[in-house]
C-alpha cells in the first residue's frame, strides 16, 4: 500500500546579504524538489518590468506565488532577507492558512571580516540587480528573532558542511515536518 505523500512545507531561509542563505535554499529546494521563490529575482523584475519603485509588492508578490503552490501541495523554499517581524509572520500566516508547517532558516555569518569579503568581492546572479555594500549591509534594519528557527553560522565553513548541518536540524525535527528526507545510507 502506498505511503500518503507528506503536507508541502514551507521553508523560509532568512539573513542579511552574504551570509550564504541563497545558495542553501537553492540546494535545498534542488534536494527537496521544492518550489524556489527568491525576493532579489522578483523585485528586479518588477523594477525591470513595470518601472516600479520596489518596497514591499516583491515580499507580497511571493506570498502569492508560495499561495500557489502550497494549494497545490507543492512544498517551497522562500529565499529573502525577512529581516522583520511583520515579514516573518506573513510566511507563517501563509503557511497555516495551508494546513503546512513552516520552518524558519536563518543563516549568518558570525566573522565580520569574512562576511564583509564576501560582501565585497561576490558576483551577482540577477541580472541588473545592484548588490549591496558593506556600509548598506551594515545598515540594513533586522529585528532579533522571537521565534523558533534553525540557525546555520557560515562562517569559516564549506557549503557541505552548512548543508550537512541544515538537513540533520531538519531530521531533528522530523516527528514534527513531514519532509520527504533521502535515506540514510547503508551502514557498512
Amino acid at each position: 500500500m502506498a505511503r500518503a505523500p507528506a503536507p508541502a512545507l514551507l521553508c523560509v531561509f532568512s539573513g542579511l546579504p552574504g551570509t550564504g542563505k541563497t545558495t542553501l535554499a537553492q540546494r535545498l529546494a534542488r534536494e527537496f524538489g521544492a518550489a524556489y521563490l527568491r525576493i532579489d529575482t522578483i523585485e528586479q523584475a518588477l523594477r525591470d518590468l513595470c518601472a516600479v519603485d520596489v518596497q514591499e509588492e516583491g515580499y507580497r508578490l511571493a506570498y502569492r506565488l508560495a499561495e500557489d503552490n502550497l494549494r497545490l501541495g507543492v512544498s517551497v523554499v522562500a529565499d529573502s532577507c525577512n529581516a522583520i517581524d511583520i515579514t516573518r509572520a506573513a510566511w507563517e500566516q501563509i503557511a497555516r492558512n495551508h494546513g503546512c508547517r513552516c520552518v524558519n532558516i536563518e543563516t549568518l555569518c558570525s566573522d565580520r571580516a569574512e562576511h564583509r569579503r564576501r560582501i565585497e568581492f561576490r558576483h551577482c546572479t540577477v541580472s541588473g540587480l545592484r548588490l549591496p555594500t558593506w556600509a548598506a549591509v551594515e545598515a540594513h534594519e533586522y529585528h532579533r528573532w522571537t521565534r523558533p528557527r534553525i540557525v546555520v553560522d557560515t562562517a569559516g565553513r564549506t557549503e557541505d558542511a552548512c548543508f550537512a548541518d541544515l538537513l540533520s536540524d531538519l531530521k531533528e525535527e522530523r516527528g514534527q515536518i513531514p519532509l520527504h528526507l533521502p535515506p540514510a545510507a547503508p551502514n557498512g
